[in-house]
């Protein structure tokens, strides 16, 4: 047993303590609270005093660590079907063993930013391995094919993947797998995944049948004559399919439109948003301030090194600080308590609390009078150090 106490601490949920202290049985935390209060109560038990912030280990909700290979071999800021005809010729080109270096890079890199699980999107299931041995999270397993046969083959396949993480398939997107595979995956999938409404030409396909993405598909020959377009928005499309709930982690909605976000908000889905990549890709936002005033969940990603310089949630954290009237606290809570409801491990990881492991990361600096919140992003150079190790998946 061990006494932790800091200059404030982020419990994970939007609050913070000032001069707050932690008990921990190891891992394991046992109190919370005010450092007046806890440490009577401590008896003889060892006490460290650390400098800065303390904060849960923080949750990346939306990674591609298969992509981390390309990074600077996308094309950057000229829309969607420009980056991905980049993104897939990069890709034929890449080696294995280049691959596997990326990607285990990349997964020294979370560990360094203090990130302690992910919700790791995959088509190939390349990159579990190595994170089964270094993270928790979700493995999200992509299901492509806007062939109907072709889909749902895909879902009978049961991959054996560590058991330091949950499995669940996932949709890429309405645009590119078919409506009757989404409905079993809706069925059956929990938590689930899919991104939702990232550009303007998924909504021209769903919508209409045309546009870049359609052009796209003509160029390679993608037969699509047996895929329905629905004459939908994509969050309306969404909520037909049965997507939209609490347990839904819809990911980027940098193209949603503010009515389409009341119906968004209606259903209690969860946003998870990976701002650096939306302004690599379209040099646009997601629309955070409309996300806020309906109080929809958030979460944050990064997607992958394919479009975006680093893997850390905090870094999305500062893109979104830096516009107007964004909560330091809310998004804080977004890395950490967010990410972990969208990945679903809301029970075990994302906030300091009794009874669980949930990592415990220091951002080590003189606090002073700054609000404890805005001390993490301000400055992202601030050095960061796990104290504590996070605890397994749920079961």
């Amino acid at each position: 047993m061990r006494v932790l106490r800091f200059d404030a601490l982020l419990v994970g949920d939007g609050t913070s303590l000032l001069d707050g202290a932690l008990i921990c049985d190891g891992d394991a935390i046992v109190e919370v609270g005010p450092a007046r209060e806890l440490l009577p109560r401590a008896g003889g038990l060892p006490i460290t005093v650390h400098r800065g912030v303390a904060l849960p280990g923080l949750v990346n909700a939306h990674t591609h660590l298969e992509l981390s290979g390309l990074r600077g071999k996308t094309a950057p800021g000229q829309g969607f079907v420009p980056w991905l005809e980049s993104m897939q010729a990069a890709r034929v080109g890449e080696l294995e063993e280049e691959r596997e270096a990326a990607i285990s890079a990349a997964i020294d890199a979370l560990v360094s930013f203090g990130v302690v699980a992910v919700g790791e999107v995959t088509n190939g299931l390349s990159a579990v391995p190595a994170l089964g041995r270094r993270l928790l999270g979700t493995v999200f397993h992509e299901v492509f094919g806007m062939d109907r046969e072709v889909g749902l083959r895909a879902l009978a396949e049961t991959p054996t993947i560590p058991s330091t993480l949950r499995y669940a398939r996932a949709p890429h997107a309405l645009y590119s797998t078919h409506p009757d595979v989404v409905r079993t995956i809706a069925e059956t999938a929990s938590p689930l995944s899919m991104h939702l409404s990232e550009h303007a030409p998924e909504r021209a396909f769903l919508e209409t049948g045309g546009g870049p993405f359609a052009a796209f598909l003509d160029r390679r020959g993608v037969p699509r004559g047996a895929f329905p377009i629905p004459g939908q928005s994509p969050i309306a499309y969404a909520d037909a399919l049965g997507l939209l709930r609490p347990d839904a982690a819809m990911v980027h909605l940098s193209d949603a439109r503010e009515p389409e976000l009341d119906l968004f908000a209606a259903r209690g889905a969860i946003a998870v948003l990976c701002p650096r990549s939306n302004l690599f890709i379209d040099t646009r936002y997601p629309p955070i301030h409309a996300l806020l005033a309906r109080g929809i969940p958030l979460a944050l990603g990064t997607d992958s090194l394919a479009s975006n310089t680093t893997l850390d949630p905090l870094a999305d954290a500062r893109a979104l600080f830096d516009k107007p009237s964004v909560p330091a606290a809310t998004l804080i809570a977004a890395a950490t308590s967010g990410g972990a409801r969208a990945i679903g491990h809301a029970a075990s990881l994302g906030r300091l609390r009794p009874g669980t492991r949930p990592g415990i990361l220091l951002v080590e600096g003189d606090l002073g009078d700054a609000d404890p919140s805005r001390f993490v992003l301000q400055d992202l150079s601030r050095p960061r150090r796990m104290l504590a190790a996070a605890g397994k998946a749920d079961p």
